[in-house]
């Protein structure tokens, strides 16, 4: 099937599929096997040598793993993918494979907190270098780069501000001193932006998101337009380390993908009527979502993503005591640390998924620790704002 002949959501369904799946079957097999068998050494030949298609061992590679891959390289109009255990598991792996000793790299201040532990923490032991910049600002970036920079890593919308960063000018700055650029696009997903096409390098996923949207998997995908490089990815990094996504993970991953498109719709109906609830409320200071003309980020969010997205942060007028009220007294969201279910999700990032980050410091990385984040579900959006508002009426 070719990319260029199918919308968006016939791509979600069909792609990757190359005829029939095995004995007609609509929807493709789970292959929950470990390994392959070959029919003669001159067939082990083959495969080890990459003359044949087949398999060796799913750590390597698996049918239902490479038409999750395939898929995901599709909608993310990429040459290739590697499915890894986890959004961590791809975001690491990508950053060491992309990174040698004496190496540096420049981050976003805002990061999701297990990738900021890694930067800032691991990587510095690998004698690797991070440098923490606001990457709305293009110059600042072009005086921290030297010979040494190799990457630059963000994400946009950023988690949990919703920062927009501009994708195209960053990418041009780093392809004129050949440095990579690195995009986690798991708030937005491939149906909202594509950064492959406005010029960056890699782009990884926690599919544990919204490419699932069930809440029922754990994995991650990263995609490349360079597909030396994903093989690269996928034999030197992912096979080493060994964050080998399950089939039966992928398997879930493709009945998600299926009703990605028509799901991001629905959570992005919902979240615009939620930010201008909360935006309006008299107890509520601060509203971050890209979808409100007042944004900061709202102009450049229109020019490079065809959609807003599903994920609200907002300050209340009140101390961190009113914030934890707030979180405590919700009655159908769920207090959890992930996002893009079908369920409303909400925390206290400082307290949860951003607890890494210095407590002292919140400010300098966009953070403060009344700061609460919405992921909106497909609940009704007039229960999810009765469920706030009530919520919202709890602090005095």
């Amino acid at each position: 099937m070719k990319n260029e002949k199918c919308k968006f959501e016939t791509m979600a369904i069909h792609a990757g599929m190359k005829g029939k799946h095995a004995n007609n079957a609509l929807n493709p097999p789970i292959y929950q096997t470990s390994t392959f068998v070959f029919n003669d050494i001159e067939h082990v030949e083959k495969v080890m040598s990459f003359e044949s298609d087949d398999y060796v061992y799913t750590r390597g590679n698996n049918p239902t793993l490479r038409l999750f891959e395939n898929r995901m390289a599709a909608l993310e109009e990429g040459e290739g993918a590697v499915a890894f255990s986890s959004g961590m598991a791809a975001i690491s792996s990508v950053l060491f494979s992309l990174l040698k000793p004496g190496n540096n790299l420049i981050v976003h201040k805002t990061l999701y907190g297990s990738s900021f532990n890694v930067v800032t923490n691991l990587l510095p032991q690998y004698n690797v270098e991070c440098k923490i910049a606001d990457l709305r600002d293009l110059d600042e970036l072009n005086n921290l780069m030297d010979d040494n920079t190799k990457v630059i890593y963000f994400e946009t919308p950023s988690n949990p501000n919703l920062t927009i960063l501009d994708i195209k000018g960053i990418s041009k700055i780093a392809r004129e001193r050949d440095v990579k650029v690195v995009i986690d696009n798991t708030f937005a997903t491939p149906y909202f932006q594509r950064p492959l096409t406005l010029g960056a390098d890699v782009v990884v996923h926690s599919a544990t998101k919204y490419i699932c949207g069930h809440g029922d998997v754990i994995g991650g995908v990263a995609i490349a337009k360079d597909l030396d490089y994903v093989h690269y990815l996928k034999f030197d990094y992912m096979c080493e380390f060994g964050g080998v996504m399950s089939p039966f993970n992928a398997w879930l991953l493709l009945r998600g993908l299926k009703t990605l498109g028509i799901r991001m719709r629905e959570h992005e109906k919902n979240a615009k009527k939620v930010a201008e609830f909360l935006k309006n409320h008299p107890k509520v200071r601060e509203v971050y979502y890209p979808g409100l003309e007042d944004f900061k980020g709202h102009e450049l969010a229109k020019d490079q993503m065809s959609g807003f997205g599903a994920m609200i942060s907002f300050e209340i007028d009140g101390s961190l005591d009113d914030a934890k009220k707030v979180v405590n007294s919700v009655k159908l969201a769920q207090l959890a640390v992930s996002l893009g279910d079908c369920e409303t999700l909400i925390e206290l990032p400082a307290a949860m998924t951003h607890r890494g980050y210095p407590a002292e410091e919140l400010s300098r990385f966009g953070l403060t620790e009344t700061m609460i984040r919405i992921s909106v579900g497909l609940e009704h959006h007039e229960d999810i704002i009765e469920d706030l508002h009530q919520a919202l009426s709890q602090i005095k």
